[in-house]
């Protein structure tokens, strides 16, 4: 309800004016009022002085890093990219056309050596479950052919052959250059036949280095019978001179031949062994860190190199013209019902690449049917490693 103003007595002076509503009542009189102003964390009368500075300012983005497309590869690398993938595709699709067992690559093997102590660091790579580091893998060097690829290029390779094959086949390929091994079947036993004799004398020349003496003249004269000529009167003497089965195991310990299992008594042409053990044969043959000194590793490789005409075949199809391979073959009959267990092992070199090949087979039809799938094994093989396209990372 609205009150009348209330009448002022007379006589009374009159009441002081009431300062505005907003007015700053400490202002002395007859001075401006002046308002308050607010500031961050402050009551002071004035603005302080850069109080913009203490604004955190919302920080710039960064751009997003454009990528730039790859440029384009070269034809011919990319011819030899779709090579391997083609042979990645016919290794996945081959055993479901039909079937042919699977083969699979292994790592190089070398004669086991004394550890070295080692002044370099590992790369270790933290375990996610918290318990401790596990070493990060070593990446291949750059154009080293993958084992996979180089598995799936001799599946490939031997595809044609595996349609029509007889009996039982396996091969195994190592590229001394790269270091890539590539095996069909690794794991699977066979009689040894003959190739056992280069193993016989690589025990022979293991005792003799230990015993810091050299070959007799007779030893000698043995062994080039045993391994140029194959006679198998040489090669039983010599299996006698290293102690027979105890002698060549311990050799085949030596030489990290972990599946090979010599022949019982006297019957060295019986001991079983597969591909993967001839390869390290072979590169005990071949390495500067064997057990086999230089001068031992050139004196069988030079006996290889000189095997008579009639026995050189096998991994020799392989080799390429006007070079001097290093092969030992070995054939005997495998059953009553006229079938041929054929192996092959050698040193070649094709296309300048030094290589490694171990044929072995049994279950063959005839000698010269199994001389024939042996040669076609190790042409194949020799292919399907030298040719293998690295993809660049």
């Amino acid at each position: 309800m609205h009150q009348p103003p209330r009448q002022q007595a007379p006589g009374t002076p009159p009441a002081p004016p009431r300062p505005p509503r907003h007015a700053d009542r400490s202002a002395p009189p007859n001075r401006p009022a002046t308002r308050r102003r607010r500031t961050y964390g402050t009551t002071d009368l004035e603005p302080r002085a850069g109080y913009l500075k203490d604004i955190p300012l919302p920080r710039a983005r960064r751009p997003a890093a454009v990528r730039s497309a790859a440029p384009p590869l070269p034809a011919a690398t990319a011819a030899r990219c779709a090579q391997a993938v083609l042979a990645c595709c016919l290794a996945t699709a081959l055993p479901a056309a039909g079937p042919v067992p699977q083969a699979r690559a292994v790592a190089a093997s070398q004669p086991s050596q004394p550890s070295r102590p080692d002044n370099t660091a590992t790369a270790r790579r933290p375990d996610p479950s918290g318990g401790p580091a596990r070493p990060a893998a070593a990446r291949p060097p750059r154009g080293t052919p993958q084992p996979s690829i180089a598995h799936a290029a001799l599946t490939a390779a031997l595809a044609p052959l595996l349609r029509h094959h007889a009996g039982r086949l396996a091969v195994g390929v190592t590229d001394l250059s790269t270091g890539v091994t590539a095996a069909y079947h690794p794991r699977q036993a066979f009689p040894t036949a003959s190739i056992v004799k280069a193993s016989i004398l690589a025990a022979l020349l293991l005792q003799r280095q230990r015993q810091h003496a050299a070959l007799s003249p007779d030893e000698q004269t043995l062994a080039a019978a045993m391994i140029d000529n194959s006679d198998n009167a040489a090669a039983t003497a010599l299996w006698n001179t290293t102690g027979g089965t105890t002698g060549l195991a311990a050799a085949d310990q030596a030489l990290s031949l972990r599946h090979t299992v010599p022949g019982p008594g006297g019957w060295w042409g019986l001991t079983t062994t597969t591909v993967t053990d001839q390869l390290r044969l072979l590169s005990a043959l071949t390495s500067p860190r064997s057990p086999l000194t230089a001068a031992s590793r050139h004196y069988e490789l030079a006996l290889m190199r000189a095997v008579a005409d009639s026995q050189n075949w096998g991994v020799t199809a392989a080799a390429s013209p006007r070079t001097r391979p290093a092969v030992k073959n070995g054939w005997m009959p495998d059953n009553p019902a006229g079938q041929w267990v054929i192996n092959s092992i050698g040193v070649i070199s094709h296309h300048h690449q030094r290589l490694l090949i171990a044929v072995l087979s049994s279950g063959q039809p005839s000698q010269q049917a199994g001389i024939r799938q042996a040669q076609a094994a190790a042409k194949a093989a020799a292919a399907a490693i030298t040719t293998t396209p690295p993809c660049p990372r």
